[in-house]
């Protein structure tokens, strides 16, 4: 079990340098990017509607005067756009910028490359063993940072 844990100690850790360099490469803070990775992954996880400002500051436990400097830094270097809802003015919604998704593609290509090596590897049957454990990972991660809610 050692093992496991220093394997996944050292993948987080190479994740975390990447996006670490993707940030000082585009001018960004860390927390930048956090909120960039929760924005392009928001309705992908179960949830229909894009992103706001509110859920974002929840999710990255934020002040609010950091999450509004955050957005002004990340709509400033281009990375976001804020739309009002058309149904109800008073909520935005945050996209990620289809400019800055192309060079966020570009940049981690080679990730996405690696990742397809290594999943080129194992059969159909061990991937679902191994999104099963991943899966269960970030639900327990979830419950250690959020308790049980």
């Amino acid at each position: 079990m050692q093992t496991f844990a220093v394997l996944l100690r050292r993948m987080n850790g190479e994740f975390n340098r990447i996006a670490q360099e993707f940030a000082q490469a585009q001018g960004l803070h860390h927390t930048d990017v956090q909120a960039l990775i929760a924005i392009l992954d928001a309705g992908r996880d179960g949830g229909d509607s894009p992103m706001t400002p509110g859920v974002l500051r929840n999710r990255l436990r934020l002040t609010s005067a950091a999450m509004t400097a955050c957005l002004d830094r990340l709509e400033r270097a281009g990375h976001v756009r804020r739309e009002r809802s058309a149904s109800d003015r008073r909520v935005v919604h945050l996209h990620y910028a289809e400019p800055a998704r192309d060079i966020a593609r570009a940049y981690f290509r080679p990730l996405a490359s690696s990742t397809e090596a290594a999943r080129a590897r194992f059969s159909d049957d061990e991937l679902r063993v191994v999104l099963r454990f991943l899966d269960a990972m970030n639900d327990e991660l979830h419950r250690l940072r959020h308790g049980s809610d």
